[in-house]
């Protein structure tokens, strides 16, 4: 099975830049580049996925899916400032 995941990456104050991911939250990668910090994502998602398996551990998105959650869209009024 091939699960995608989605990635945030964010450019850091300091130089360089940060790949995280809601679907997988111990994913944690840093790079010079966007194209290193996916590149580096994609290996620690596989090893990261690898050691759940290996260690009979629920893969995040799985656990995830057997919450009950119910969303709610709701409204908020912003002053204008």
């Amino acid at each position: 099975m091939i699960k995608q995941l989605m990635v945030q990456i964010v450019e850091l104050p300091e130089g360089g830049y940060m790949a995280t991911s809601e679907d997988l939250p111990d994913l944690i990668a840093y790079a010079q580049t966007v194209s290193e910090a996916i590149d580096i994502a994609k290996d620690v998602a596989q090893k990261l996925v690898d050691s759940y398996v290996e260690h009979g551990d629920a893969l995040p998105w799985e656990a995830r899916e057997s919450e009950s959650v119910h969303s709610e869209m709701i409204a908020v009024a912003v002053a204008d400032g």
